[in-house]
């Protein structure tokens, strides 16, 4: 387990009711949790790192995507690459106006994430700009959404240019097989409800539930809470009539999370019930296949398989089955498999599922039944390509959510560790630094002679047709203050570091830092009316630290009488560290990566010489001309991009002369090494915004 600082206060306790401990996973009243959130918008960025990026997300992020959504289809460019149908498709489907579904079945469930982004900010702004908005959506959804429960988009619109009046529907009734769910015969050329589990109706309903829970809790409104209730409902009720459908159609399962958390926001026993018999029935699927987690019956299952996306979000929900349950062997799975993912499968920027394409049962074995194809897939162990890799942003969040539900479990800070490399790495490189473009994968290097045209490009794009991944950037950015602190009766979990202010009733916290550039990290206590212990998390990367209060050296645990305006003074230890990779990584052996602090660094080519000595001095070197010293010297300069300030590091590194590859040519001798060359290497989550250029995170070690 990693360390805590545990400071102690003299003082009685620091219980909040439960509707004051209201915050993303609200585990109050959970068998198995070890804390709660703060109330949601209690914890606010004052300034620093996360108060740039709030600032960036509040006011151009939420609103640049937003116009993204509401470009209806006919006014698309003709490439069709700069805008999305996805609102028009609710307008549609709530008898608004009149038009036919576009876009990707999915696109649901991501206009819900990008309400949750929006409910998230307002939370902390009281913006009444994004209360109207939120209200314009949230109006249609509520129209669109039928009798009994069901919403999804496509099928919707179907039945309503069918002339069926499905909002009429009986709650409970079927909406499998040809008929829709008031009996009336659907056209062979229309859609039906669960007719493929490539529709993605459950996780679009699962994001509708989180979407209503969050937006319930920031504003009080309860229309679309009541609408993810329905779909609640709705899914309760399917799983009691069509269990065996239902198990059919558990795609990036966040209705797992959905039925958790709504049972924690109303106590109706019924939706854990629900969240139980989702994850049950998953057990009952004949021809399963490790694509999407379900060959194996999961108290079967130690590691991570199959496709990221769907394998984080899978475990992140049975996270919250056992939050809430207790039992001991979904722990044992859970553990098993999250160390798999850690100790074997993850980049050493927070990616997962390194494959575009995999396949399972893997090669390695002779007993193999059938073989499938695994997209987006977690490979073998150390299997971690890099120019080709895959790492689809969702299952970077899909492995926070993961992480996050097993730290309120189980106290241990390597939770914490994973966390915070997915929110400054693995998650923030997906958005641009103005808030406008996305990624959708994260390779770990580009370079003009990679000879493939991958699936999706290595450069951001304002819209993509698989557009999951930037509402869900958005959402879990916009949130990210809402994993800086923690409570559990008379304690106090500082989790996360940086400029904020922490208010609730009894409690106020004011941290000053220019973390994660600088490692002094400031509390003062202003109100502690209750509180009795704080825990601050020792980030697995520093080794050196101290702790002081009030100028006093501390140890790990204090206890003393607290007063207004005691200070506690944290001092974590931040060198540059040059990291290597198990050597059974093969395509990062005998390279190295750098980090300082929790940041990743890169190198993009623009930030390559001058030429120090060697010749020829005016041939600028490419990526692979260059060789990093083990003994190299870094200086930390301060740069901006985009407006955005952070430190770069500057060093002299070896320069070898080599000829460029015609790609012809496999293999020949060695260059030797010809001088010396400057570079500067930047946050690998602020590369590809200055255009498209060779970047690379591992990079040679000069021997």
């Amino acid at each position: 387990m990693k360390k805590y600082l545990v400071i102690c206060f003299v003082c009685c306790c620091v219980t909040t009711t439960n509707s004051m401990a209201q915050g993303l996973t609200d585990m109050n009243r959970s068998q198995q949790a070890k804390m709660q959130n703060v109330p949601l918008g209690s914890a606010q960025w004052t300034g620093g790192f996360w108060g740039d990026r709030f600032q960036m997300l509040s006011t151009t992020g939420i609103w640049d995507m937003w116009d993204t959504w509401n470009t209806p289809w006919e006014t698309l460019d003709a490439d069709g690459k700069h805008g999305s149908h996805g609102f028009r498709n609710f307008e549609v489907a709530a008898g608004t106006v009149k038009g036919k579904h576009h876009g990707p079945p999915f696109h649901d469930g991501d206009m819900y994430k990008w309400l949750e982004a929006c409910a998230s900010v307002y939370a902390v702004t009281k913006d009444p700009k994004i209360n109207a908005l939120m209200d314009k959506f949230i109006e249609q959804v509520a129209l669109a959404q039928r009798a009994d429960g069901y919403i999804h988009t496509p099928v919707v619109i179907s039945e309503r240019n069918a002339g069926i009046d499905s909002h009429a529907t009986t709650p409970g009734a079927s909406a499998s097989g040809s008929e829709n769910a008031a009996g009336i015969e659907i056209g062979k050329d229309q859609k039906h409800a669960f007719a493929s589990r490539l529709n993605f109706e459950t996780y679009n309903l699962g994001h509708l539930m989180t979407a209503g829970i969050i937006h319930k809790r920031a504003t009080g409104k309860t229309t679309l809470f009541e609408c993810g209730r329905k779909a609640a409902d709705f899914l309760y009720n399917f799983l009691t009539n069509d269990a065996a459908e239902l198990s059919r159609n558990a795609i990036c399962p966040s209705h797992y999370m959905g039925a958790a958390e709504m049972y924690r926001e109303t106590g109706d026993p019924k939706y854990l019930e629900l969240a139980k018999g989702l994850i049950a029935i998953r057990d009952s699927v004949t021809n399963g296949e490790d694509h999407n987690q379900d060959r194996h019956k999961f108290r079967d299952q130690y590691e991570a398989m199959g496709h990221a996306v769907r394998a984080n979000y899978l475990y992140a929900g049975v996270a919250d089955l056992y939050a809430e349950t207790g039992e001991e062997q979904l722990m044992k799975n859970l553990s098993a498999i999250w160390d798999d993912i850690v100790q074997h499968k993850i980049y050493i920027m927070g990616g997962c599922g390194a494959l575009y394409d995999g396949v399972s049962p893997d090669g390695t074995t002779y007993d193999q039944p059938s073989i499938q194809q695994i997209h987006q897939a977690y490979g073998r162990q150390f299997q971690l390509p890099q120019e080709a890799a895959h790492n689809e942003i969702c299952a970077q969040i899909g492995m926070l959510l993961f992480s996050w539900r097993l730290f309120q479990t189980t106290c241990d800070g390597k939770y914490l560790d994973n966390i915070e490399n997915e929110l400054y790495n693995g998650i923030l490189s997906g958005i641009s630094l103005d808030g406008k473009d996305f990624f959708y994968t994260e390779a770990l290097r580009r370079t003009k002679e990679f000879p493939y045209v991958m699936r999706w490009p290595k450069h951001r794009q304002r819209y993509i047709s698989c557009f999951c991944c930037p509402p869900n950037t958005l959402r879990t950015l916009c949130q990210a203050q809402e994993y800086a602190y923690c409570i559990k009766d008379d304690i106090l979990f500082v989790n996360l570091y940086g400029q904020n202010n922490l208010n609730m009733k009894d409690l106020e916290i004011e941290q000053m830092t220019d973390y994660p550039w600088d490692g002094k990290i400031r509390i003062t206590v202003k109100k502690a009316k209750h509180l009795k212990t704080v825990v601050l998390h020792k980030p697995g990367w520093c080794d050196n630290y101290t702790v002081k209060v009030n100028g006093e050296t501390a140890d790990l645990t204090i206890t003393r009488k607290w007063k207004k305006g005691d200070v506690i003074e944290l001092n974590l230890d931040m060198p540059v560290r040059l990291v290597e990779a198990n050597p059974l990584v093969e395509e990062a052996k005998n390279q190295v990566a750098v980090m300082r602090g929790p940041i990743v660094y890169c190198l993009e080519g623009q930030d390559i010489g001058p030429v120090v000595s060697g010749s020829p001095a005016n041939k600028k070197p490419r990526i692979n001309d260059i060789a990093i010293p083990a003994d190299i010297q870094w200086k930390e300069v301060t740069m901006t991009l985009e407006g955005h300030i952070m430190i770069a590091l500057e060093g002299e590194v070896r320069r070898i002369n080599n000829k460029a590859w015609d790609n012809k040519t496999l293999y020949r001798e060695v260059a030797k090494e010809t001088g010396k060359v400057r570079i500067r290497l930047i946050p690998y989550y602020a590369w590809d915004n200055r255009g498209i250029d060779d970047m690379s995170l591992w990079l040679p070690l000069a021997r």
